[in-house]
């Protein structure tokens, strides 16, 4: 099978009525990705029918939060899957809208595209300790996945891996994100765990560049202190045929940016 260009986005836009109200759809229409990976649509299903159902021509398929305004994430996609799976089979938190995965199978090769959006702790202990059940059981699911097929998964992990993914590091050393048990989650899963992080791949130095999260207290944005919390995690032979990476900054459609990257595969 030839290759081609494959145009990949990921995206926490912070509600889609929000995000759509402030340009998304319009730079969707000139970015023409192949597909988009959202996360916290924040929205249930009669709130989509009808108007988000698509977007810029690509379909959408959900797995959206039991409650209301919360979580939610989705694939729009250009090309039609050969199977969709919604939530990773979960009982705390396939409830909670945090897994979406999209199949593009052929006889010769298997391959899917993920949207995933991983807790926040920086509610309190509660949520950090729900947070840490999450990477637990989420692990396992990506090995498994990992054995039997190549993936891209897409998603806010909210979490900042090393000291140049984010700007205040030692100030944030005890909080949520950038916790040593979350670095060590990721540092594993980019191990042993056998998938790579294709931004640092591509830009393994880049450090105020990269940031995809600023806080909305204060000066964050303005001045650029942020964290690279939204990535794309692949198999090696997929993340091998990633070519380039951005980040679009120049509009702002949520607290988080875009982040694309252009491979070099079929769906």
């Amino acid at each position: 099978m030839q290759h081609s260009s494959f145009k990949l986005t990921s995206l926490n836009l912070n509600g889609i009525r929000s995000a759509t109200s402030k340009g998304l759809e319009n730079w969707l229409a000139q970015e023409a990705p192949d597909c988009i990976c959202v996360q916290e649509v924040k929205a249930q299903a009669p709130d989509l029918a009808g108007r988000f159902d698509d977007l810029c021509g690509m379909r959408g398929y959900f797995h959206l939060a039991d409650k209301k305004g919360y979580s939610g994430v989705a694939v729009y996609s250009r090309h039609e899957p050969s199977e969709v799976r919604i939530g990773y089979g979960s009982t705390e938190f396939d409830p909670e809208g945090r897994y979406v995965e999209l199949r593009f199978d052929t006889p010769t090769r298997k391959r899917s595209i993920i949207s995933a959006y991983f807790p926040s702790g920086s509610s309190g202990e509660e949520r950090q300790q729900a947070k840490f059940r999450f990477l637990a059981e989420f692990y396992p699911h990506l090995q498994l996945l990992r054995a039997e097929r190549d993936f891209v998964l897409c998603g806010d992990v909210n979490i900042a891996h090393q000291e140049i993914d984010l700007k205040n590091w030692k100030g944030n050393r005890k909080n949520s994100g950038f916790l040593p048990e979350e670095r060590a989650w990721m540092t594993q899963l980019l191990g042993e765990g056998g998938l790579v992080d294709v931004y640092r791949q591509l830009e393994p130095t880049a450090t105020d560049a990269c940031y995809t999260w600023w806080s909305n207290r204060g000066q964050a944005y303005a001045k650029n202190v942020g964290w690279r919390l939204d990535y794309h995690l692949a198999t090696p032979a997929l993340a091998a045929t990633a070519r380039s990476v951005a980040i679009y900054k120049q509009e702002k459609f949520s607290d988080h940016a875009p982040v694309t990257v252009h491979y070099n595969f079929t769906a």
